[in-house]
């Protein structure tokens, strides 16, 4: 068995394989919009998270005959839903950083963060799915 083939067959190899490039991905756009914006308030994640909003809509809006019916393969989707973008996007970091602005008594800011990545996020969905449906 080649190593593609067993990467293929096995869903948890796919998963841990899209998750290892969706977590580089998020550590360099996460950063690089840090460096950008500073660190006083979290656009890295939130970026990170409607990107990966955005991205999975798409995916899960190329569907022909009904809204989210996949016409990935299983492992596909595995690795691309599942792996990439659920290494990609962190719900943790996105609630580590709303209770850290809270903590610092930066409740505007807490607010902020989570109306628009909740926003932002259901938005990016919303936006991948009519890009889509464009397309196809």
């Amino acid at each position: 068995m080649s190593v593609l083939s067993f990467l293929i067959k096995h869903p948890w190899t796919m998963a841990a394989t899209g998750g290892a490039i969706g977590s580089v991905a998020r550590v360099i756009v996460s950063t690089g919009i840090a460096r950008w914006t500073g660190e006083e308030f979290p656009f890295g994640t939130i970026v990170v998270n409607v990107t990966g909003a955005l991205v999975m809509g798409m995916l899960a809006g190329y569907g022909q005959s009904e809204p989210g019916k996949l016409l990935f393969s299983e492992p596909a989707r595995t690795f691309l839903m599942i792996g990439v973008l659920g290494g990609y996007t962190t719900f943790s970091s996105f609630s580590l950083q709303t209770f850290l602005l809270l903590e610092q008594g930066n409740l505007i800011g807490a607010v902020l963060n989570v109306l628009l990545s909740v926003l932002l996020c259901v938005a990016g969905i919303w936006a991948g799915f009519a890009a889509i449906r464009l397309v196809v």
